[in-house]
């Protein structure tokens, strides 16, 4: 490893030009939108960098649905991580899970259909659910000493839209969660779409199960490299159609109808999925020391439940006489996501991205502890 990831200064850091620092104040900290403040794997440069100095032309790849060494390079990482063996043939490539989702939803349901969502949510998913005329069926996920429980509802849904793991909280759902979501399924005959991007952003002890593995014939796994190799701009996500039905209805329509997929994401997301896990493990070290970090130097007001995934601190602030995200960009310099942006259950909480370097993250937090005591 040619760089230290974790000497990142706030100097150096706010010269960066992405949303995520360009959009946010000066003199602000953002700890907002979820990218991080890493370098990308030096396989990922490498790769792009090669493919601009040979051939930008049509790639060999381009009327295979299946984007050729992108299912592959899915499948391998699949079986070798998560013991998951699947069939390449049945993986689709979308700009990103939103897209995919939306691509889904369209297909497979009509306006008023119910799709089953944990709560508090990706708001990206709320907004495509409220977008797009279907109905929320909340399943809220309720604090439980150290960590986060929730209860199967008895209501019929026409999708169950899993978040795992869980997008804001960093719960990692167990095997006997997953079972009785299952049941829960294949009860109300439900497709299951697993948003699984998180996946690679365990930390141990706890391990993530692929829906898949479950219920393979029932469900879509949606997946990309974007979030564990920080490279959210490649825009590039697979869709595993484990179901027959859904790959028929997704094969029935034009070839070209929602995109093709850019030849840079796929160049970057094979070479991250199969040379990049020195660097994540690298990375994953620095993050478990962070959401640690955390915890001691929060003051003892603030809920903060250490997450068992992701790089994301779901605070409870509900103490503050007002939105704790408005008064912590105010009072501390620091940008979190609002609370209630993501939907029921976000209401006197804020997300915090934990993924930078120490001395960021060690400035931040004295912001932030100063402005709380």
């Amino acid at each position: 490893m040619t760089r230290n990831l974790d000497q990142l200064t706030l100097e150096a850091a706010s010269r960066r030009d992405g949303l995520k620092w360009s959009e946010t104040a000066p003199g602000v900290i953002p700890s907002w939108v979820a990218d991080m403040d890493f370098p990308v794997p030096e396989a990922v440069r490498e790769a792009l960098i090669r493919r601009v100095e040979t051939d930008l032309g049509y790639p060999t790849w381009i009327d295979q649905p299946t984007v050729g060494p992108l299912g592959e390079a899915f499948a391998e990482r699949m079986e070798t991580r998560y013991g998951f063996r699947l069939d390449p043939g049945h993986v689709r490539s979308y700009s990103d899970v939103n897209q995919a989702l939306q691509v889904l939803l369209h297909l497979t349901t009509r306006p008023g259909d119910t799709v089953a969502l944990h709560t508090p949510a990706y708001h990206p998913f709320l907004d495509t659910i409220a977008q797009m005329g279907r109905r929320l069926l909340p399943v809220p996920m309720v604090p439980d000493g150290d960590g986060w429980r929730f209860e199967v509802p008895d209501e019929r849904a026409d999708v169950l839209l899993l978040v795992n793991p869980h997008n804001p909280t960093g719960r990692v759902l167990t095997a006997a969660e997953l079972a009785t979501l299952a049941a829960y399924a294949e009860r109300h005959d439900a497709l299951v779409i697993s948003d699984e991007i998180h996946a690679d952003l365990t930390y141990a002890p706890r391990t993530h199960i692929p829906f898949g593995t479950i219920l393979p014939e029932r469900t879509v796994t949606l997946t990309s490299a974007t979030k564990a190799f920080n490279m959210g701009g490649i825009r590039c996500c697979v869709a595993h159609l484990g179901s027959a039905a859904v790959r028929e209805a997704v094969d029935a329509q034009p070839a070209h109808i929602y995109g093709a997929p850019n030849l840079f994401g796929v160049e970057a997301t094979v070479a991250a999925w199969r040379h990049g896990d020195d660097w994540l493990a690298e990375v994953l070290t620095i993050l478990d020391r962070n959401r640690r970090l955390i915890a001691k130097r929060l003051p003892p007001q603030v809920g903060y439940r250490i997450p068992e995934a992701t790089y994301l601190g779901w605070l409870d602030l509900g103490f503050l006489d007002e939105d704790p995200a408005a008064y912590l960009e105010r009072e501390a310099r620091v940008r979190l996501n609002p609370g209630p942006l993501f939907g029921p259950g976000g209401e006197g909480y804020a997300r915090l991205n934990f993924g930078t370097s120490e001395p960021i993250l060690e400035e931040m937090l004295s912001r932030i502890s100063a402005a709380l005591s």
